[in-house]
């Protein structure tokens, strides 16, 4: 399902406390929910794994599985 705005996924090297845009739009999507961001409201992801989230629930939710923790 297409989000209800335009622009487009983009595409994001994720940076510690910053990104980069490799390919423009206006949106990501979370890497746990598949939801997707815009740009604006991105305020959490991880560098090490390359993956936005889209609050902090889904960045603990990938931290638990790539760590093994509960």
């Amino acid at each position: 399902m297409d989000p209800p705005f335009g622009g487009g996924e983009a595409q994001i090297r994720y940076l510690d406390g910053d990104y980069q845009i490799l390919r423009n739009g206006n949106y990501v999507r979370c890497a746990i929910t598949g939801r997707p961001i815009l740009l604006q409201d991105l305020k959490y992801w991880s560098a090490e794994h390359q993956e936005p989230y889209i609050d902090a629930e889904a960045a603990l939710t990938a931290y638990r599985r790539h760590t093994g923790a509960r």
